[in-house]
C-alpha cells in the first residue's frame, strides 16, 4: 500500500507550500476534504522515489484554545495514520519554545521523524542547522519549500526503505473496483449485493490492514477484485451508521484501483467531502463511475431535479456515468456492473500509434492550436505512453505552451474516437529538437567581432 506522510511543524512554518511542491498542486486547488476541518488536508505526493500519500497539518501548539483545540487534535490524528513525520521549522525565526514542545510530541509518537529546516534559501546551511540542533531531532535537511531546493532530497531520506508495488498475483484480466462514499450512502449494501448476501467472506490477504480487504469474486464470468475499506460484513451485520472508513485507507483504495465506483445517497445528493475525493480519484487517472443510490425512494417528480444538481456539481468529470440504483433491492446493480467492464476495459485499452498520430491530425485540421508569440503551436505525432489511464504522448514544437483548454479538447477527440468509457486521459507534450539544426550550428563558422570605430581608428594610427 501507499505509505503515508505527515508534514507537522508549528503553525505557519510552510508545511502548505512544501505540501503544494509535493503533491503538485497549486493553492486554489489544494485538496481539502471536508469534515476532517480545513487544517487537515491529503494528496498524493509526486516528488519522490515511491508514490505516496502526503497529510498536511494545521499545526501544533502547546496550549491550544478555540481553532487551535481542533488543530491539535487533526494533527495528532494525521500522527496516527502516518508511516513517516516531517518535522518542519522555520530558519528564519530560529528556534522557538513551539518547536520544542513539538519536538517533544513527535519522540512519544515512536513514529520515525526526518527534520526539515525551512525557508533557508540564500542562508549558510552550516549556520541553519546549527540554530536547531538543541532539539535532538537529528541531521536536518536545509530546504526551501517555495523553491523546491533541497526537498527531492529530503524525500529521498523519508522514503527510504519503501519500494514501488510489485506486480500484483491475480489474473491479468480481474478488475479491481474500489468502493467509496460516506457513511450512510449504502457502500456496504451494495458490496454485499455484488458479493451475495450469504457470502462467507474471505479472511485479510497477507500484507494488508485489518481495515482494508481485497475480496475477490466472479460475477457475469468476469474475475473482479473488490477493495473494502470499511471491512466487508454480512448484511444482518452491517450499521451504517457506526461505518467509518479513513481518508487515508480511501486513498489507498483509489491507488490500487482500476475502477472506482463512488456511492451517493439520493436523498443527500452530493457533498463537498465527495467532490474532493472525487478529486483526488481524477488526479490519480482512475475510471470513475457514479453510483446513485436509494433511487427508489425518490419521488419521480424530484428525480430530474436531482440528476440536474447532480450534472451542475459533477460537471469537473463529465466522462463519468452515472447509475442511479437501489442496491438494497438490486435494481440497477447489474448494469453497474456492465459498466465497471467497461471502464476497465477502457483504462487499459492499447492504441495503436499510427491510429493516434491520424486522430491528431484529424483534430489539428478541425481546430489549430493557438498562436504564440507570433508562431502557431506545432504538434507532429502521438504515442501511447501508458495505461490506467489512457496517456498519449505528443510531441511538437512549443509543447510548454499548449494552453489547458486545448488539451481539453485533445483529450476529448482521443476519447471519442477510441470510445474510452469513463476514464479520464491524460496527455504529455515533449518538445523536439531539430538535429539539422543543432548540426549547422556545430559546423557554422566562428566570425571575429569587428571592433568599434574608437579601437579602428588607433589600429589605423599604430600602423
Amino acid at each position: 500500500m501507499l505509505p503515508v506522510v505527515a508534514l507537522v511543524g508549528r503553525p505557519n512554518v510552510g508545511k502548505s507550500t512544501l505540501f503544494n511542491a509535493l503533491t503538485g498542486t497549486r493553492d486554489a486547488i489544494v485538496a481539502d476534504v471536508p469534515g476532517v476541518t480545513r487544517d487537515r488536508q491529503y494528496g498524493f505526493g509526486r516528488l519522490g522515489p515511491v508514490p505516496y500519500v502526503v497529510v498536511d497539518t494545521g499545526g501544533l501548539v502547546e496550549n491550544p484554545t478555540g481553532i487551535e483545540a481542533q488543530m491539535r487534535i487533526q494533527t495528532e490524528r494525521a500522527v496516527q495514520e502516518a508511516d513517516r513525520l516531517v518535522f518542519m521549522v522555520d530558519a528564519r525565526g530560529g528556534l522557538t519554545p513551539q518547536d520544542s514542545f513539538v519536538a517533544r510530541e513527535l519522540r512519544k509518537s515512536g513514529k520515525p521523524v526526518y527534520f526539515a529546516v525551512n525557508k533557508a534559501e540564500g542562508m549558510d546551511p552550516d549556520m541553519v542547522a546549527s540554530d536547531f540542533h538543541a532539539l535532538g531531532i537529528g541531521e536536518p535537511y536545509i530546504i526551501s519549500s517555495s523553491h523546491k531546493h533541497g526537498v527531492r532530497e529530503l524525500m529521498e531520506g523519508v522514503l527510504e526503505g519503501f519500494k514501488p508495488a510489485p506486480p500484483e498475483d491475480e489474473k491479468p484480466d480481474t478488475i479491481r473496483i474500489a468502493v467509496i462514499g460516506r457513511p450512510n450512502v449504502g457502500k456496504s449494501t451494495l458490496i454485499n449485493r455484488l458479493l451475495g448476501e450469504d457470502r462467507v467472506i474471505a479472511s485479510d490477504k497477507p500484507g494488508t490492514t485489518r481495515d482494508r480487504i481485497f475480496v475477490p469474486f466472479k460475477r457475469d464470468e468476469r474475475d473482479f477484485l473488490l477493495i473494502d475499506t470499511a471491512g466487508v460484513r454480512r448484511r444482518s451485520k452491517v450499521d451504517d451508521a457506526i461505518e467509518r472508513a479513513s481518508v487515508v485507507k480511501t486513498l489507498q483504495a483509489i491507488d490500487e484501483a482500476h475502477v472506482v465506483v463512488m456511492v451517493l445517497d439520493a436523498h443527500e445528493g452530493i457533498a463537498d467531502q465527495d467532490a474532493s475525493i472525487l478529486g483526488l480519484a481524477l488526479e490519480r487517472g482512475r475510471a470513475l463511475i457514479i453510483a446513485v443510490n436509494k433511487w427508489d425512494g425518490i419521488d419521480p417528480e424530484q428525480r430530474d431535479q436531482i440528476r440536474n444538481q447532480l450534472a451542475l456539481r459533477l460537471d469537473f468529470v463529465p466522462f463519468a456515468p452515472m447509475h442511479f440504483i437501489s442496491a438494497r433491492h438490486g435494481t440497477g446493480v447489474g448494469e453497474l456492473v456492465q459498466s465497471t467492464i467497461l471502464a476497465f476495459e477502457s483504462a487499459m485499452r492499447q492504441m495503436p500509434t499510427p491510429q493516434l498520430t491520424r486522430t491528431l491530425e484529424a483534430a489539428l485540421q478541425a481546430h489549430q492550436p493557438p498562436m504564440v508569440r507570433g508562431r502557431r503551436i506545432k504538434l507532429r505525432y502521438a504515442h501511447q505512453g501508458g495505461k490506467n489511464p489512457p496517456r498519449i504522448i505528443i510531441h511538437g514544437n512549443q509543447t510548454d505552451s499548449v494552453p489547458d483548454t486545448y488539451s481539453r479538447y485533445l483529450s476529448n477527440v482521443f476519447r471519442k474516437a477510441f470510445e474510452l468509457f469513463a476514464t479520464p486521459v491524460v496527455m504529455e507534450y515533449r518538445t523536439d529538437t531539430n538535429p539539422y539544426t543543432e548540426k549547422k550550428k556545430e559546423n557554422k563558422p566562428v566570425r571575429k567581432r569587428r571592433p568599434p570605430p574608437k579601437e579602428r581608428r588607433k589600429q589605423a594610427t599604430r600602423r
